[in-house]
């Protein structure tokens, strides 16, 4: 008798994207994994490979747009669910968040974004009872979900409890709810140039910030831009490339960069004129800062080390750069996925190991020599306090206030103390998707001569 055996269908259109941004949600949402470990490098999902170009940015457009509402989409899902979402099934959870990010904030018709949520559930064993149910629940979405986010219309509910009560304490009630409305855009692609910053901004369709940051709206791999693989430029946020402005004038002058990798701020001394010595723990993080150093055409010595173990020159730097290992709760605009994976409980190992990189750079820093030190958090703890403790116990450094114009005029960004705070909500520009920038905090400081 002949094999009863069914021909596999074809894939559908668009499914594939879809399975696999399930299963990267998962990974953020229930297996502590981070985006970039599952869109780069040697643990990315294996099936990105098979995606053509298009349907990879769909993808990530998916993935991002998820996290970025998942407070509102929870909200809004219960409302939906009589029961609550499965929590047996995590693949019928995931093809709900994805139909109802589509119909909601995608350009993606809502009978497809119901039929492929549909076939998502129905492809997994656990998940396809559920069937059903989805395709419901999906299609109430189409018809009320609009007006149930109107309604609700609290940008505050897309952050996490815990860290939005930080933000109200340490910031104040508007300036939190602020910081919460520009985490929601998708931001903009911000790149360092080397030279000819207004020809850049103009070739790559872009704007020049009063910073000297190109910013542009271009989408798609970064890699096949003009300028990329010439090393005209690299990619780097506007207020991650304030701090070493802090420096001042570096040529000629050794600065050791201690928590180098991926290398954006190693390319900014490299390229004033500085000597680098740029640290990193990871062979894996360093080998791609020496990449992206030689596509750049700029020279740093590069060592992997734990930096506070790392046996430097006592006293025989010129300058320090500690950009310290945190809660980068200051990126979330750009890596949605912080908000869900960090706890409040995190913030103590980290400012321990602050305090640990801070006193080490004292060490290694010559008199007269300038200590920068800066965190992409948002939490006072990461920053202000811990510079303040620092300087409480050290009687041999002292602040140096950064002033406007070494900011390119930019007061807002300057704290009481002098210190640099930039907020997400901070340069406001017409087009949502052109304005913000990451919450950075920095400080200098200078190590009394003699």
């Amino acid at each position: 008798m002949p094999s009863q055996r069914l021909a596999r269908p074809a894939e559908v259109p668009g499914l594939a994207a879809r399975r696999i941004a399930a299963d990267i949600l998962d990974g953020v949402l229930h297996k502590q994994r981070t985006l970039d470990e599952q869109l780069d490098g040697a643990a990315a999902h294996p099936g990105l490979k098979t995606l053509a170009d298009r349907d990879r940015a769909l993808m990530r457009r998916l993935v991002a747009t998820i996290l970025r509402r998942l407070g509102t989409l929870g909200h809004l899902l219960s409302r939906l669910l009589d029961r609550g979402v499965p929590t047996d099934a995590p693949r019928a959870q995931s093809a709900l968040l994805i139909g109802a990010a589509q119909i909601l904030w995608m350009d993606v018709p809502d009978h497809a974004a119901v039929d492929l949520s549909v076939r998502l559930v129905q492809s997994d064993r656990r998940a396809a009872k559920y069937a059903g149910l989805v395709n419901a629940v999906l299609r109430r979405c189409a018809r009320e979900g609009a007006g149930m986010v109107e309604e609700v219309k609290a940008d505050t509910l897309d952050i996490p409890p815990w860290l939005l009560k930080r933000w109200i304490a340490h910031y104040g009630e508007a300036t939190a709810k602020a910081m919460a409305h520009a985490i929601l855009h998708e931001p903009s692609l911000d790149l360092t140039v080397k030279s000819e910053a207004s020809q850049w901004a103009a070739r790559l369709h872009g704007e020049l910030l009063q910073t000297g940051t190109v910013r542009t709206l271009l989408q798609g791999s970064v890699t096949m831009l003009p300028g990329f693989a010439e090393g005209q430029w690299w990619v780097q946020d506007a207020a991650a490339a304030l701090p070493v402005r802090l420096f001042g004038d570096v040529k000629g002058k050794t600065i050791v960069d201690l928590c180098a990798a991926p290398g954006g701020k190693t390319a900014q001394l490299a390229h004033a004129g500085a000597h680098v010595i740029a640290l990193d723990r990871s062979p894996a993080r360093v080998a791609r800062l020496k990449d992206n150093l030689v596509r750049l055409s700029l020279a740093a010595e590069t060592v992997t080390a734990d930096a506070i173990e790392w046996q430097g020159e006592a006293g025989g730097y010129d300058g320090i750069l500690i950009d310290a290992p945190c809660t980068s709760t200051g990126t979330i605009r750009r890596h949605p996925d912080v908000a869900w994976l960090r706890q409040e409980a995190d913030i103590a190992a980290l400012t321990a190991l602050q305090k640990r990189l801070l006193q080490k750079a004292v060490t290694l820093l010559k008199p007269g020599g300038t200590l920068v030190y800066c965190t992409c958090s948002l939490e006072p703890e990461e920053g202000e306090a811990a510079v303040n403790a620092l300087l409480a116990t050290e009687s041999g450094l002292k602040r140096a206030p950064v002033t406007a114009d070494e900011v390119a005029g930019l007061a807002e960004i300057i704290n009481s103390e002098g210190d640099l705070r930039t907020l997400p909500c901070h340069l406001p520009h017409a087009d949502p998707r052109l304005a913000g920038m990451d919450g950075f905090y920095a400080a200098r400081l200078v190590k009394k001569a003699g």
